[in-house]
């Protein structure tokens, strides 16, 4: 059930109502949360249930180089294989997204025309944020301009931390106005945020600017994609669905890398937010090795086999 509270936002935006706002918000109780995502990762999912499980985690990954070393020739390999996850089956579902640096964001896009996959873009200063406001919304808008349909933006999570929630409410405001049509994913970069309480704070504090997604990590901090984390996440777009009407997707990222890493986070969807953010338009997994694990147990089922470590490329 979602967590009632009855704390809103006032028409009039300022750093009092917003502090008064999330410091309204229910607290999250930490050892309960770390025991329901526990309990929940221990559920058994089967034969045909694991089958079909497998091919929707496929089909949220949101297959991602973000590597100071990347070239265009390993931005084109890596669209052909979220468009032909595995060329010797070609009933295996294509990815979600292909995420890179904005700078490469015109190099996916041509090599992705036709397959009806987007290109999601680490803009605005990726991964640390610092940088003046006028260059994360020129880093947005150039990748708007080169085809980007998702921007995935990082807080700052210095003003979050130090309570200067406005400024962080008026930068993912701006740039959700900078990406168009295109959809914005907001980075809380949770690692950093030291308690549940301000995952959840700052997980409103994101769906209230205008958030189309919540995205745990930039996959460059450790602890990243925590299934506790994500738990909290998904019961903050449920409440927040049950207060407006708007549902928010999630997008855990960072060290989800095996099929059963997936699979806890689906049973956790279903579980908390509901099966209808079972779907890649509200659910993600920010990822690189995680499609070849996924493909290997996805050939072991149909086949009773588990592939050579060669069968795939390397990411």
């Amino acid at each position: 059930m979602p967590v009632p509270h009855t704390a809103i936002v006032p028409e009039a935006i300022t750093d009092h109502a917003l502090r008064a706002y999330l410091h309204g918000l229910p607290g999250v109780d930490e050892v309960g949360a770390r025991a329901r995502a526990q309990d929940l990762a221990t559920r058994s999912i089967k034969t045909t249930a694991k089958a079909a499980a497998i091919d929707l985690a496929i089909s949220m990954v949101d297959l991602t180089t973000l590597e100071g070393a990347d070239t265009p020739g390993k931005v084109r390999s890596l669209c052909v294989k979220a468009a032909l996850p595995d060329p010797a089956d070609r009933t295996v579902p294509k990815v979600g997204a292909v995420c890179v640096y904005p700078d490469m964001v015109a190099v996916a896009v041509e090599a992705l025309r036709g397959t009806g996959i987007g290109v999601a873009s680490v803009a605005t200063a990726f991964p640390a944020g610092r940088a003046p406001m006028e260059v994360k919304l020129a880093d947005t808008r150039r990748a708007v301009a080169d085809g980007a349909a998702e921007i995935d933006m990082v807080i700052d999570r210095g003003a979050f931390l130090s309570g200067r929630y406005l400024k962080v409410y008026e930068e993912i405001a701006a740039v959700k106005e900078a990406c168009g049509d295109a959809h914005l994913k907001v980075i809380l970069e949770t690692g950093e945020l030291v308690t549940y309480d301000n995952v959840r704070r700052a997980s409103h504090l994101a769906m209230r600017a205008g958030a189309d997604f919540i995205k745990t990590s930039t996959g460059k901090v450790s602890p990243a994609a925590t299934l506790p984390v994500t738990l909290i996440m998904l019961e903050a777009v449920r409440d927040h669905h049950a207060a407006t009407g708007r549902r928010i997707g999630v997008k855990p990222a960072g060290g989800i890398r095996t099929t059963k890493d997936a699979i806890r986070n689906l049973v956790l969807v279903n579980e908390t937010a509901g099966p209808e953010w079972l779907t890649p338009d509200l659910f993600r997994i920010g990822a690189s090795s995680l499609l070849n694990d996924l493909l290997m147990q996805r050939t072991r089922l149909s086949t009773g086999t588990y592939p050579g470590p060669d069968h795939y490329t390397q990411d």
